[in-house]
């Protein structure tokens, strides 16, 4: 298992665009990916989960991947986040 906290840039957060790219980016992996906020985890190739945790702008937020290229996707999805989804 590999993790990984990352401060979401933008301003808006995770809301369904942002939202989508990082479940498209998570989807690239064979690891199992979560994603948690206040110690609640959810899938992170679940749109519904990860628009459930209410991701707002300046929220720190755990990436977590447990299987055979996990290190890669946390690090992926760790510069997603940092690149504010490219807004």
């Amino acid at each position: 298992m590999y993790l990984k906290d990352v401060t979401v840039q933008n301003q808006v957060g995770l809301h369904a665009r942002p939202a989508t790219f990082f479940i498209q980016k998570a989807n690239e992996y064979k690891s199992t990916v979560w994603v948690e906020r206040d110690e609640r985890r959810v899938n992170a190739k679940s749109l519904l989960g990860v628009l459930s945790l209410g991701i707002v702008g300046g929220t720190t937020i755990r990436i977590i991947a447990d299987g055979a290229d996990e290190q890669a996707a946390v690090d992926g999805l760790v510069k997603l986040v940092e690149s504010a989804f490219a807004e």
